[in-house]
């Protein structure tokens, strides 16, 4: 096994061992042993250097928590889910953004006191290959990679496989019929594609813009294709803050939600100060690589559709796109879905979830309603305005 395979397994039992009610106890011990914060404590941010991020960086850059009242710490990196999620029990740090099946395990699995306040961005993920591979059958025999198996990359994925009755395995040599799943970091996937350890990965931007820009793989689907307006990463905030301090908490989610909306209108200006060459270096990655993600492209959309890589153009769905709302209907569907998707660790606990009960547990969309009231609604993000929809899926 490679180092890079094995420093991510390590990360990944690190991981599953936090999403655990004994595995997280000594660090929620460490967050419950603290005073509660101050009305005027700061906002501290944890992410991950993917496009998931945006909407809690352009807040800051733009000085929008500032605008709202709120004092705001510099955003942590973080390396991997391990360390993010790790610093957030410990109360290190008290906004974040987390794939949505992870928040599902944080809260039910670990028994986290924390609930989804609001979307991050919808879509923003793809299924990258190796050049010679055109269609998802091709994957029969070969290793996939998946960032986390509590990921929309790995729901997404697998639903992908089944429509091609295709099974999955995660030990072991796959036969014609099955492919293996293997977890691995975003930034382990490009060299680990190139150099044919795997045959493909399912991950967030910009990992599979930049697969695509070294000519090492090429983008077979993505994911806001085979899910309509999915959500992928959500804002996850500690329940004592919500219930503590709601003001603090409301402007929070003010300043997520005017992020979103100025990204949606700045997109070329949002790519150029996410870059690494930009002004607080908020990502490794170039300034090619994030326009590639943010910025529409009508003639490389036509490319995708040609080869199908986009089979519902009518959906008008962008590359990665920006709305805060968190549609109950979603979170029942990816519950619904989890029960079916193969899961390494500790997942007895899934079965026994109700998908309407934790859509009404997991998310507190009290100040996500009231932010985007100010904003002038859904409709400014190009929405219905209405907080009930239906989960679309797509071949």
């Amino acid at each position: 096994m490679s180092d890079s395979l094995l420093n991510n397994r390590r990360e990944f039992l690190k991981l599953a061992a936090l999403l655990t009610a004994s595995g997280a106890l000594p660090l929620l011990q460490t967050f419950n042993a603290q005073a509660a914060e101050s009305a005027s404590a700061p906002v501290r941010i944890g992410y991950l250097p993917i496009t998931d991020a945006t909407p809690l960086l352009v807040a800051h850059h733009n000085k929008i928590y500032q605008a709202q009242g709120l004092t705001v710490e510099a955003p942590r990196m973080f390396r991997s889910w391990a360390q993010l999620v790790e610093a957030f029990i410990a109360g290190q740090i008290n906004v974040v953004h987390l794939l949505s099946p992870m928040t599902v395990w944080a809260r039910y699995g670990s028994k986290v006191p924390a609930k989804v306040v609001a979307w991050n961005h919808t879509g923003g993920s793809a299924l990258t290959v190796a050049p010679e591979i055109n269609d998802v059958k091709q994957l029969g025999g070969k290793t996939v990679a998946v960032p986390f198996w509590y990921s929309m990359h790995n729901v997404v994925l697998q639903h992908l496989l089944r429509e091609s009755r295709l099974s999955v395995v995660t030990k072991g040599t796959p036969t014609a019929q099955q492919v293996k799943l293997v977890v691995m970091s975003p930034a382990d996937m490009t060299p680990a594609l190139a150099a044919k350890q795997i045959a493909g990965f399912i991950v967030a931007e910009p990992f599979n813009a930049t697969a695509e820009l070294l000519k090492v793989g090429k983008v077979l689907r993505f994911t806001g294709d085979v899910w309509k307006n999915h959500a992928c990463c959500v804002v996850f905030m500690h329940e004592r803050d919500l219930n503590q301090r709601p003001e603090w908490s409301q402007k929070v989610v003010n300043s997520i939600v005017q992020a979103q909306l100025w990204t949606q209108q700045n997109r070329a200006a949002t790519a150029r100060l996410l870059a690494k060459n930009g002004p607080n270096r908020y990502t490794p990655h170039s300034v090619e690589a994030l326009l590639r993600v943010l910025e529409p492209n009508a003639e490389r959309a036509r490319q995708y559709q040609a080869r199908g890589a986009i089979r519902h153009p009518e959906w008008k769905e962008e590359r990665i796109d920006f709305q805060p709302y968190p549609f109950p209907s979603y979170t029942e569907k990816m519950v619904d879905l989890l029960k079916h998707t193969k899961l390494e660790g500790n997942n007895a606990f899934i079965q026994s979830l109700e998908p309407k009960k934790v859509a009404s547990d997991l998310v507190d969309d009290r100040f996500v309603k009231q932010a985007l009231k100010q904003v002038g609604g859904l409709k400014k993000f190009g929405l219905p305005d209405s907080f009930a929809r239906s989960e679309i899926f797509g071949s």
